[in-house]
């Protein structure tokens, strides 16, 4: 186990020696602390690899210029300038809060990013404002739509974070796959199969194998099969591709560009990098926040007082999971797979700073 305080410490050292601001690789370290601390650990200290190589193919900007190249009252593009994913994203949602400050609403559609972690983080940033966050991005393409075998959408998680009063807020974070990239890997350095309906082969036949994808397999859409509603995920998905990328001006579908530095980049492009979008929604400007996060703590409590099914012993509301996780893990320590630690040190090697394995 490692303390909050080393891994975050080992991160912010990690992301200065690229050549990121302190301002900067703060922001970045505070995403990839919150993924492992809200249990999400797929997009934690497994990703700092990802974001190595990239930098080291050059393909990432550690001195971007984040700028607004087009905006209205309550609305803006932001150009992230090939930046981390997590400093892009960071002001952006910032600048949705200071839009919805003023509009009552903001929304921001952002280009020429990367990968950002967890998209969670983000739309709880608008929770401390009295607002609603709304979160979601493009990712890698390595999902099919329904009925196809090609790499068309990525795993394009939406995230929604609604205040409350007396109970901790709702917390909507998921993917519009029914499992990540990163969770994908987690199992495949575990030596873990997976359950059929996550993945498919290159001829589109079902797939337990979690490294499928680098034999040309492909992800599915939330549902899995036709049958089981994929089409529905497949929809889902193809939203978030549409406000995150068509409006933004970035690289939609199966043109944006791959997180990881194994993955060539396509030679086409339609837009700027990778594209997120945004939302901030004052309370106040739909009625009184106290009188709305009182109705909150009351629907809370209607679909706590559920009755749960055989072999479980209570309904949870979306946030509870990752809220106990982050309570547990702030005490116990983050545990890192030592295949995981392993790559770690090799970066600590390469960069002449310290990492200690477990």
């Amino acid at each position: 186990m490692y303390t909050v305080d080393y891994l975050e410490q080992f991160t912010r050292t990690v992301f200065e020696k690229m050549g990121c601001s302190p301002e900067d690789a703060k922001m970045a370290t505070d995403v990839f602390i919150a993924a492992e601390l809200r249990g999400y650990s797929s997009h934690g200290m497994i990703r700092i690899k990802d974001y190595f190589q990239l930098w080291q193919a050059d393909r990432i900007n550690v001195k971007p210029n984040v700028r607004v190249v087009h905006e209205s009252p309550s609305t803006a593009v932001v150009d992230g300038d090939g930046a981390i994913g997590m400093i892009a994203a960071t002001k952006s949602m910032k600048i949705a809060i200071e839009k919805a400050k003023s509009a009552g609403t903001g929304w921001v559609s952002t280009r020429g990013s990367n990968h950002y972690g967890i998209a969670g983080y983000y739309s709880m940033m608008a929770l401390e404002h009295d607002m609603i966050g709304i979160c979601m991005t493009i990712a890698n393409p390595l999902v099919a739509p329904t009925f196809s075998v090609s790499q068309m959408l990525g795993t394009n998680p939406i995230a929604v974070a609604v205040p409350a009063g007396i109970h901790p807020p709702f917390v909507a974070d998921f993917s519009t796959t029914p499992i990540a990239r990163g969770k994908l890997a987690v199992a495949g350095k575990k030596g873990e199969k997976v359950p059929l309906g996550y993945v498919q082969n290159a001829e589109g036949m079902p797939s337990d194998d979690p490294d499928i994808l680098k034999q040309g397999g492909t992800m599915l859409t939330l549902g899995g099969t036709r049958e089981q509603g994929g089409h529905k995920g497949y929809c889902m998905s193809a939203i978030v591709d549409i406000f995150s990328a068509v409006l933004s001006g970035a690289n939609f579908g199966p043109f944006c560009p791959p997180s990881v530095a194994y993955l060539p980049v396509k030679e086409e492009k339609v837009g700027e990098g990778t594209g997120h979008f945004f939302g901030a929604m004052r309370i106040d400007a739909f009625q009184k926040p106290e009188a709305f996060k009182s109705q909150m703590d009351k629907w809370i409590e209607t679909f706590r007082a559920a009755k749960p099914a055989k072999g479980h012993d209570r309904v949870m509301i979306p946030g509870d999971p990752e809220r106990e996780n982050e309570e547990r893990i702030s005490k116990e320590g983050i545990d890192v797979l030592v295949p995981v630690q392993k790559e770690m040190k090799e970066i600590a090697d390469h960069l002449g700073i310290e990492f200690e394995l477990k």
